[in-house]
């Protein structure tokens, strides 16, 4: 008498298993839609934008939307206080204030990485000198500390940038500090190191890659909020300058226009929102996906 030998079915492919776990997420899916379409507005907004962004009419100053009274479909979301099309700017701005959010994280995760790396792997008076540092940075308030910066190095996109990555550093180092701590003490690094593997090929050939899955939530979530500290920054003209169609100078320069032009102001408000959530509705369906203890 012969036994039915079961039939083993291949391991998923981790594509489609990392799917199956972020699609659970309707929330993170919808962050993912949001996301990949301002990046394509961002992309292609030579072709969208109507109109230059910095090309003022002096015939439809503070023009309302299309669907107000007085409005003109020439502007579908109106002009503001020098006769800028709103829809241009906004367009434009996207294109700013997601390379603003992107190279802020560039610039944090490479420098958090290679300190959190070090002090973890090296520890002793050099990881008790990194994390120190970086417990003084986060103790300041965030933005305070932001503006302190940019009003030492002086008002401009590039120092802003600057200074928002400084401010988020700290959450990288942690973040990788831990991670290499806890990897380090596993056995397929000492087996490595028993093979006769250098530092640097533990540190980046062994450990390093297994301590990506936090980084990257990490930075989707950091984006968000780099675009809501360079668009603060540029509230308080410390960021990028006029005319630069970045959303927070939008917003600086339609705060007198509040109580009479409402548009100058709420269009830009909702760009920031929308964007932000997003990509925090995008971390929280990659924390969902990376993390096993939180997989469904």
């Amino acid at each position: 008498m012969t036994t039915a030998v079961p039939e083993q079915t291949a391991p998923p492919h981790p594509l489609r298993e990392f799917w199956s776990y972020f699609s659970a997420n309707k929330g993170a899916v919808a962050g993912l839609v949001i996301v990949v379409l301002v990046l394509l507005v961002a992309l292609f907004a030579p072709l969208l934008a109507p109109y230059a962004p910095d090309l003022t009419n002096s015939a439809v100053f503070l023009k309302p939307p299309a669907w107000q009274q007085g409005g003109s479909w020439a502007y579908p979301l109106g002009t503001d206080a020098i006769g800028r099309d709103i829809l241009s700017r906004l367009i434009h701005g996207a294109r700013l204030s997601l390379v603003i959010g992107i190279a802020v994280v560039a610039v944090s995760v490479l420098v958090g990485t290679v300190l959190g790396l070090t002090a973890g792997y090296f520890r002793g008076v050099y990881e008790i000198a990194v994390m120190r540092a970086m417990d003084i940075i986060l103790t300041l308030p965030s933005l305070l500390l932001a503006i302190v910066i940019v009003a030492i190095l002086g008002p401009g996109m590039m120092n802003a940038m600057l200074a928002v990555s400084i401010v988020v550093l700290p959450h990288y180092v942690r973040i990788t500090r831990a991670a290499v701590i806890s990897e380090t003490s596993k056995d397929y690094v000492t087996a490595a190191r028993m093979n006769g593997a250098g530092h640097l090929r533990l540190m980046f050939n062994e450990v390093l890659p297994n301590c990506t899955a936090p980084l990257i939530v990490q930075a989707s979530l950091g984006i968000s909020t780099a675009i809501l500290d360079a668009a603060a920054l540029g509230f308080l003209g410390l960021g990028a300058q006029p005319p630069s169609p970045e959303w927070g100078t939008m917003l600086a320069d339609a705060r007198e226009f509040v109580l009479r032009a409402w548009w100058v102001v709420t269009f830009p408000g909702l760009m920031i929102l929308i964007t932000v959530l997003a990509f925090n509705l995008l971390g929280d369906g990659l924390r969902d996906a990376f993390d096993p203890k939180l997989k469904r």
